[in-house]
């Protein structure tokens, strides 16, 4: 049975702010321009939230402590902006991650919200040497499947995604959508995100989606400077494009990404595919019980 649903991934830059009012306006547009071409689950990135630092003024937004807890502290107006954007427009939207302050805990959270608020969130689970060493964000306990009315939706924020048993536990609790929202600063680390997330649409026959930051902000050496492209991936089975890209952006081009893709066809896939990934991910446990070592004897010399 069909299940068509048209996914938008934000490729999006990081903008300088003087007033709220301006960042609502960006927003605004941004979803609305989504929600025009049919967008009904909205993709924004990792981090995407720390354009907010601009808010602070330059000495705070050139500050990695400052910045961090400036955007923390707005955290509450920005879920209640895409709130009212999700359910203004019908859409659900995954918000771009940013800083939260718990009980003395710093964590990179994404929330979700339908048209009829906010679904729940997601915290980043493995942290990046950078958030880890320098910026001391901590690590997320546990994950989130989002059922929604569109269908059953996990998310691997950005580094997540190069981590396939993080993927595979929200693929065997039912999810068949893969959000994948990523921040870096480099072609590598783009290459390194795609790649986990085409991997993990690979291993799990289902659909990944990609939605990075891109351009500069040089006014926030946190998020500097950021390489990537938004696209949608997917196994590459005779249900997919044999590509395993179902559409993809041009690098570092601001704009979205928007696709309809068959959910019904991530059933199909996992139960008629060619290969069966998803089905025989377990007898992976069988074949590495052990591990020999064959030397090569390479005699006298």
């Amino acid at each position: 049975m069909s299940r068509d649903i048209t996914i938008a991934a934000a490729a999006y830059p990081l903008d300088w702010f003087e007033s709220w009012d301006a960042y609502e306006a960006k927003i605004g547009a941004w979803v609305a321009e989504a929600a025009r071409k049919g967008g009904q689950l909205l993709v924004f990135p990792e981090y995407g939230a720390m354009e907010l630092a601009s808010l602070g003024g330059a000495e705070v937004a050139a500050d990695l402590e400052a910045a961090l807890a400036h955007v923390a502290g707005l955290r509450g107006r920005m879920e209640t902006l895409f709130a009212r954007m999700a359910a203004q427009y019908e859409v659900h939207i995954l918000a771009p991650s940013g800083p939260v302050i718990e009980g003395g805990r710093r964590l990179n959270r994404a929330s979700l919200f339908g048209p009829d608020g906010l679904i729940g969130h997601q915290d980043k689970a493995i942290m990046t040497r950078f958030e880890r060493e320098i910026w001391h964000v901590d690590a997320g306990q546990g994950l989130t499947l989002f059922d929604t009315s569109l269908g059953r939706i996990g998310v691997a924020i950005c580094y997540d995604s190069e981590f396939p048993l993080l993927a595979r536990a929200l693929a065997e609790a039912g999810a068949e959508i893969l959000l994948v929202p990523s921040c870096t600063d480099t072609v590598a680390g783009y290459n390194r995100v795609r790649i986990g997330a085409m991997a993990r649409a690979l291993e799990n026959q289902c659909v990944a989606v990609q939605a990075p930051t891109v351009g500069d902000a040089l006014w926030c050496p946190a998020v500097d400077e950021n390489r990537g492209a938004a696209a949608l991936f997917a196994p590459p089975d005779g249900q997919w494009p044999e590509s395993g890209v179902i559409a993809q952006g041009e690098a570092d081009s601001p704009g979205w990404v928007i696709a309809t893709v068959d959910l019904g066809r991530v059933e199909t896939s996992r139960r008629e595919g060619a290969v069966l990934p998803f089905e025989h991910w377990s007898e992976q446990s069988d074949a590495i019980r052990s591990v020999r070592i064959a030397r090569e004897n390479p005699g006298p010399i």
